[in-house]
């Protein structure tokens, strides 16, 4: 980790360029502007449709895009938030929602899966570990999946994103991330595991649209 640090840190020691004061660009900066105004777009063959989009909803400090979808026998919600720029990073995005919503949240527990890369990129399959609880609020009981969303993969934690980062800005590169959060009407007192293969099922889809759109050049 020290290795990591000098060999990112030396460098703007020595030019007086700190690549944490003057980060390159993003380079997908467009298609996270696109995804941030239009929201995902699902195909026929995902089984799953949008019924409405919600733009600039306020959540904590931050402004989410919020789609409803829905397949032949499930409605759920779908919060994103993409990266806003160059100096924006993942902060405390999981503590915003729960605190928005009031939750009472129990059984969190990791929920990890693979999404095939692009034939043409040559890259192995990406990994998400994503975060799968269950979440009360007054009547209404959730299912919750939620990650940071990277061009490789994703995890729940920051410091995924911050470690990959640093390591690209060496070759003046940015790791983009997109804040997803997938909120699924279950019964109140339901086993939480019967959940698990539709919401990894759309975090597959999510994940792999993200992949093969918004952080594609």
């Amino acid at each position: 980790m020290l290795v990591l640090v000098g060999w990112v840190a030396i460098p703007g020691y020595l030019t007086g360029k700190w690549p944490w004061t003057n980060p390159p660009p993003v380079t997908n900066l467009k298609q996270l502007k696109t995804l941030r105004q239009q929201g995902l777009k699902f195909s026929k063959l995902s089984g799953w449709k949008v019924l409405h989009v919600q733009k600039n909803v306020q959540i904590g400090g931050r402004k989410w895009l919020v789609q409803e979808i829905q397949n032949q026998q499930t409605v759920a919600i779908l919060l994103l938030l993409p990266q806003n720029g160059p100096k924006d990073q993942p902060q405390v995005e999981w503590l915003d929602i729960r605190g928005f919503h009031r939750w009472q949240t129990d059984s969190d527990r990791a929920l990890k899966f693979t999404v095939e890369s692009m034939p043409t990129s040559g890259k192995p399959p990406a990994t998400v570990e994503a975060l799968f609880f269950r979440s009360r609020r007054a009547e209404q009981t959730f299912a919750v999946l939620q990650w940071y969303a990277l061009p490789n993969g994703g995890s729940t934690a920051t410091s995924r994103w911050f470690w990959e980062d640093s390591i690209a800005r060496v070759s003046n590169r940015r790791i983009s991330w997109v804040a997803v959060s997938i909120i699924v009407p279950i019964q109140p007192a339901g086993d939480i595991e019967l959940y698990r293969p539709l919401v990894k099922g759309i975090g597959e889809i999510v994940q792999a649209q993200l992949m093969a759109e918004t952080f594609q050049l």
